[in-house]
């Protein structure tokens, strides 16, 4: 099955020696990928404790804190950039924003992968309880469509693929969707039994637990010039 990362892969390849930034870092999991192959890899992320576990262990990675609407990174610093399930999380008017500044820092000729989950799927409905993103993630397909319109990049592919996640219980889901979000964590806490009933309904039985799917839209995007 092919995933996001096998496609942020492929955009950027050959990965070896590739300059690229990750928007959004949390706490590295795709930097570490990335790296792992061979990319040089700097990231970004709003928050402290994120970036302690991502430098951990990253440490000879450029890691930043700071918000993707203003990259404290020089113009063509990068030849790739990235945008994995973090560009909803940009406050609605910062990112069309952010989206210009992943352009400037990478440059003309170079590539910016954006992916973002949709508002379906198991994982989706199970979780809307505890965080209904139906209009954030929507804002983002807005911004992203209103970027692409103004003639910055062009779209070069336009995908769906699935993320497929398998959890324990109950407990395992509510660890994986509350993690570092006092606010999740809080509705996790109120509305329990509900959720687990939630959970119960949108899963599929697989080995190992509760498998649930999220579907992902990527999207490759090429900055003109």
């Amino acid at each position: 099955m092919t995933t996001a990362l096998d496609l942020i892969a492929e955009a950027f390849a050959p990965l070896p020696g590739r300059r690229l930034l990750d928007i959004g870092c949390g706490a590295g999991a795709l930097a570490r990928a990335l790296a792992a192959r061979g990319a040089t890899v700097a990231g970004l992320d709003p928050s402290a404790t994120a970036l302690a576990q991502a430098r951990a262990s990253l440490p000879e990675a450029d890691l930043r804190p700071g918000a993707a609407e203003a990259l404290p990174w020089a113009d063509g610093t990068f030849d790739g950039a990235v945008f994995v399930n973090s560009l909803h999380h940009v406050p609605g008017p910062g990112m069309g924003a952010a989206l210009r500044e992943a352009a400037r820092v990478t440059g003309p000729g170079r590539g910016i992968v954006v992916v973002e989950p949709l508002a379906e799927g198991s994982f989706f409905r199970a979780m809307r309880r505890i965080e209904d993103e139906t209009a954030i993630r929507a804002e983002a397909a807005a911004a992203l469509a209103a970027f692409a319109a103004d003639g910055v990049v062009a779209i070069e592919r336009d995908t769906v693929v699935d993320r497929v996640e398998t959890f324990a219980d109950l407990d395992a889901f509510l660890a994986r969707v509350t993690a570092g979000d006092p606010g999740r964590a809080a509705a996790a806490r109120a509305d329990r039994a509900a959720i687990g009933e939630d959970v119960r309904a949108q899963a599929a039985r697989g080995e190992g637990g509760f498998v649930l799917r999220q579907p992902l839209r990527v999207v490759v995007l090429r900055v003109a010039g």
